[in-house]
């Protein structure tokens, strides 16, 4: 979400972060079926000069890579020629041009699709410190029901960025100083919080307009998870701290009760009104996401437009999908995002995209694919 959605992401992430965002490309395709979380994504510059990365030593040919051969390359040239545009050094540019070129004088084939990958880059694998798998989650563009005037339902504020919104204290002062006047919209007080969780996402009013909550600002409080504290607490199970059952435990608990837990996280997130585009939120690198196919990553170990390889299984959560796969760009960073070998999944918009969201928490393995001068 640009500033994302910021991003709008909750995943599994929101499973994590609750404990501690129409392409034309096809998905990345989870290798079981699926069944049927990450703080707001304000712009974050990708650090470190733009001279291209010097080859490394460990580089592999990306055909070796586990499960290439089931890619399906021809959804990931075309993600790739979706985001390669927000690289900054020469030498990725440069492949980002010749993919461009070759897209569009050329009929690209899943054979070609492939040669280009293989021929064009480089994988080195990214490790974590003590050499452990590090950690995928996921995000998606929430959708949300809305109202112009407060109900006894929608009673929660939308709240546009206040004169001085790191002045505005923490959750429960914000919320206790909100004036009624200055709402945006009203949303369910669960909706809003994972909202904010997300970063942005879009209303549906009751007459059927629609607008996207975009990231204006947040209070400079650190996000904070509430599901670790709630299954301490006894009131969802260790394994059961999903971003659906977060989200149906809070409506359960309407008013007090939910406020209590949801005030465990100070951070507050603000808002500005656009228009719906229809299409998907743009990422902290600017670019609009692909769903299935873009990640948010520590900006301080990865660039903004480099192209991912993932390669997760082994999730945990309730209706966890077995693995997931392919290649993904850098797109989005998130505040819970962090570390080399950590990887938020954007999963596309809405409550089908929520909900496989909300069960990623799974081991991970990634390498950086990296362009060949």
């Amino acid at each position: 979400m640009s500033a994302v959605l910021r991003r709008v992401r909750a995943a599994s992430l929101l499973a994590t972060v609750l404990a501690a965002a129409a392409c034309s490309t096809g998905p990345m395709t989870p290798t079981a079926p699926t069944a049927p979380g990450t703080g707001p994504r304000p712009y974050v510059p990708s650090p470190g000069p733009a001279a291209p990365l010097p080859p490394p030593s460990d580089a592999l040919s990306p055909a070796v890579l586990p499960g290439w051969n089931d890619e399906d390359h021809l959804a990931a040239f075309h993600a790739y020629l979706d985001g390669c545009g927000a690289a900054r050094d020469a030498v990725a540019r440069a492949v980002c041009g010749r993919a461009k070129t070759m897209a569009s004088t050329t009929t690209v084939t899943p054979s070609t699709a492939r040669a280009f990958f293989e021929a064009n880059f480089s994988a080195v694998p990214a490790d974590t410190p003590d050499g452990r798998p590090g950690l995928l989650t996921a995000y998606f563009a929430p959708e949300y029901p809305a109202r112009r005037v407060p109900d006894a339902e929608f009673a929660a504020p939308v709240l546009p960025k206040p004169a001085d919104p790191r002045g505005a204290g923490d959750r429960a002062m914000v919320e206790s100083n909100a004036r009624p006047d200055q709402a945006l919209a009203w949303m369910r007080a669960e909706d809003l919080f994972f909202l904010q969780i997300q970063g942005s996402g879009y209303l549906t009013f009751e007459d059927g307009s629609r607008a996207r909550a975009a990231y204006a600002a947040d209070n400079g409080r650190p996000f904070v998870g509430i599901a670790r504290p709630m299954a301490r607490q006894g009131l969802l199970p260790e394994n059961g701290t999903s971003g659906d059952a977060i989200r149906a435990w809070l409506a359960d608990h309407r008013g007090y009760e939910a406020q209590t837990v949801m005030a465990l996280n100070p951070r507050y997130i603000f808002f500005r009104l656009d228009p719906d585009d229809d299409g998907h939120p743009a990422g902290a690198a600017g670019v609009p996401l692909t769903e299935r196919r873009a990640v948010a990553v520590d900006p301080s170990q990865w660039r903004y437009g480099e192209l991912v390889w993932l390669d997760a299984d082994g999730g945990n959560l309730r209706g966890a999908t077995a693995s997931y796969r392919g290649l993904a760009m850098a797109l989005d960073t998130g505040s819970a995002i962090r570390g080399p070998v950590r990887a938020d999944l954007y999963m596309g918009r809405g409550d089908a995209a929520g909900a496989e969201a909300g069960t990623v928490r799974h081991p991970l393995r990634m390498w950086r694919l990296t362009p060949k001068g």
